[in-house]
Order: C-alpha cells, then structure tokens, then sequence
C-alpha cells in the first residue's frame, strides 16, 4: 500500500530516479510541483497555492521534496499544506529503514535520522515557537535546549546500544575462533 505523495521536484535532480526511491520508500507520486530553484522561505505563493490545489486534486496526504530543505522552508510549506515535507535524505533514511536486516542496522539507521534532526533541532524549535508547526505535535511548548539535549542523549544511548552489540560481536568472533583451532 502506498501513500499518495505530490513531488516538488527541482531542476537540478534526475526525477525518475527519486521516483523511484519515493516508490520504494512507500510513496506513490500522483502529481509533481516543478520549481527551478526553491527561495529562502521554500515555495513562491503561486506554487504553495499549485502544491495545494494539487494535493486536493489528487486526494494526496504526503509531500515529497527531490532535494534538502532547510527548517525554515520546511515549516513554511508544512504551515500551507498541514504536512511537513519529506527530504530525499528522509526518503532514504525511510528505505533503509524498512529494509533494516538486523537491530544494529535499525539502531544505526536512527543513530543516522537524529544527527540529521539535531542539525535542525534549535531552528526547527525556534519556529515551532512562533506558531503550531503540523507533524511537530506539543513541541512548541519545549524550551530549545531540553529539546536539543534530548536528541543528545537519545543519540548518546544508541551509541551505547551499539557498542554493546560490537563488544558481543567480537565475543563470539573470539569464541569461535578458538573453537576452530582445537583439535
């Protein structure tokens, strides 16, 4: 099952291929957004009024983006159309993620997706702050440095978690390693 998804798609990417990687990521991309380059606060009002339109249109839920956006661009398209874009970078995060093999990889796969969002945590607080920001539930009510540090301790315990599963690892690579040199 997929979600039904209109693309803003810029001129400098190759769109089949982020077709592809939105389809794998869950997305079916029922219409597209062209913009030749995105401007300091996202979409022009004309082409936030199209995205709109053709989200009703097309009875679309999600909004993707074949390119990084920044958290002010992100929070002034999630104001217009009551969605926060998703980034190529989510969209492969999203692709990794379900197609994680094992706990380590799911634990580096959220490892990877929290250094992505605290790159952005003060600026994505900042503006949550100066009003509701769709998909960023409550979070208006943090204060910027609980929130940062927050993502810092989460990502403090994966790391931890994951140096557990390596020491294990090394364990058994040990224990097996003896086991083949006995006679």
């Amino acid at each position: 099952m997929y979600t039904k998804a209109v693309a803003i798609v810029t001129g400098r990417s190759d769109f089949e291929e982020f077709k592809t990687l939105a389809r794998e990521a869950g997305y079916e991309i029922v219409d597209v957004v062209k913009v030749r380059t995105l401007r300091e606060r996202g979409l022009s009002e004309q082409k936030l009024r199209e995205l709109k339109e053709k989200m009703e249109r097309t009875g679309a839920t999600e909004v993707v983006c074949d390119t990084d956006l920044k958290p002010k661009q992100v929070y002034n398209i999630a104001k217009e159309v009551k969605t926060a874009p998703k980034t190529r970078i989510e969209i492969i995060l999203e692709i990794f993620k379900r197609h994680s093999p094992s706990k380590e990889a799911d634990l580096q796969i959220k490892l990877a997706s929290l250094q992505y969002e605290l790159a952005r945590a003060r600026e994505k607080v900042r503006l949550a702050k100066m009003g509701e920001q769709p998909g960023f539930y409550g979070l208006g009510s943090y204060e910027v440095d609980v929130y940062y540090n927050e993502i810092k301790r989460r990502i403090q315990s994966i790391k931890e978690k994951l140096e557990e599963i390596r020491r294990k690892r090394e364990i058994h690579r040990k224990s097996r390693g003896r086991m083949v040199l006995r006679p």
